[in-house]
């Protein structure tokens, strides 16, 4: 097997289903005692908000170079919008790193929808890095229209969800955003920040949701078992 190192912590609570779903999945393709071999490098993630994710880019490669330095083979982030940097990363630390959006755009083709919903972070939603992976694979991108909207999610994830606190009034306000993508055309939703399925998943809407923690969790498995 193959080591994996995860830069989890952004946030804790999602890393905690990184480390379910890959040693599960892990076990499922091996059986017996076999699980992942895996090093968990945790940021702060205050230390993320107090800087922002437009100057993180060296909290996020310190992470990865100690996880190298314990004998990583590749490196997946726990996190949608760290990925603003992923492709950086790969280059300077000349190790894999397993991209969630390629993940997911590859899975949502093979799906055949074209138009997706997405909802993320303020910055997975409003920067290029996400849209423009997303539209390499001939995929068009709907986010919410609204800027308040969108900040209300944002703030959800982070004094809600990034806590682990889990809100009725805003499950139901989050299915309200995706009615609003629908109805604008999406085809499906992606779930495109990992604290976002704690919410909100398949079970509460029609419409196909893709659950980008799960996408990306299997395939580190598949790196993994390679």
């Amino acid at each position: 097997m193959k080591k994996i190192g995860l830069v989890g912590g952004i946030s804790w609570t999602s890393t905690l289903d990184y480390y379910k779903f890959i040693n599960e999945g892990v076990n499922a393709k091996l059986g017996g005692l076999n699980f992942a071999e895996c090093m968990i490098y945790s940021l702060n993630f205050g230390d993320i908000y107090t800087q922002s994710w437009d100057n993180s880019y060296d909290l996020l490669l310190n992470a990865c170079e100690n996880l190298k330095k314990v004998g990583a083979d590749g490196i997946a982030l726990c996190a949608n919008t760290a990925h603003l940097y992923a492709d950086r990363l790969e280059q300077e630390i000349n190790l894999p790193v397993i991209h969630i959006v390629t993940e997911t755009a590859k899975t949502i083709n093979k799906n055949g929808f074209k138009k997706i919903g997405l909802i993320g972070t303020k910055f997975t939603m409003e920067m290029d890095f996400y849209r423009n992976k997303f539209e390499s694979f001939g995929l068009e991108v709907l986010i919410p229209e609204k800027q308040e909207t969108r900040e209300y999610i944002q703030y959800t994830l982070r004094e809600e969800l990034g806590i682990g606190f889990i809100n009725p009034e805003t499950k139901e306000k989050y299915k309200a955003i995706v009615k609003d993508l629908v109805d604008r055309g999406a085809e499906c939703i992606v779930l495109g920040c990992t604290e976002i399925p704690m919410l909100v998943s398949q079970d509460d809407f029609e419409i196909p949701v893709f659950d980008t923690t799960k996408i990306h969790s299997q395939a580190i498995v598949e790196f993994i078992t390679s």
